[in-house]
């Protein structure tokens, strides 16, 4: 008889430096206009929580959050584009969202581009609202695109 292993589910851990090669990678891949590596570089040193989702070392996700004055950015979350569709996204946005809460936050923003729908209906599941839009916030191919900005307000566990 053969034991056929399956493969673990991966792992939420910090990013380190050593993991920025492969998100910008990812990045690169997911977006148009991907951020660089540097600017991943520049928030591991700014002291933002960073994340990643990996296969041992074989990142497949990440996520970046800023925290200060009792409010929390989503500033980046990504998946591979391989791993997609298998809720990786939700994963790695409940840990910044438990990152938040951690930092003492009152309430959670994000901005999404109003073209990623997949992800408004994420954002919608995880109990966040649309509370306006940014005027030509993202880069297009046709010029600029607005984001629609969401908010969660982080109320303390019952």
């Amino acid at each position: 008889m053969v034991a056929i292993l399956k493969e673990p589910y991966p792992a939420l851990r910090t990013m380190t430096a050593d993991d920025l090669e492969q998100v910008a990678a990812i990045e690169l891949a997911a977006y148009e206009y991907p951020w660089t590596h540097g600017i991943f570089r520049d928030c591991l040193r700014a002291g933002y929580d960073c994340i990643v989702l990996a296969h041992g070392i074989e990142v497949v996700g990440y996520g970046v959050l800023s925290a200060a004055a009792r409010e929390a950015h989503v500033l980046n979350v990504c998946v591979a584009p391989a791993q997609q569709g298998q809720g990786h996204a939700t994963r790695l946005m409940k840990r910044l969202i438990d990152l938040a809460r951690w930092h003492r936050a009152e309430r959670i923003f994000l901005e999404v581009r109003p073209s990623n729908a997949h992800a408004i209906r994420i954002y919608d599941r995880l109990g966040f609202n649309e509370i306006g839009k940014r005027p030509n916030y993202y880069p297009a191919k046709r010029g600029r695109e607005d984001a629609v900005v969401m908010a969660m307000e982080l109320l303390p566990p019952e």
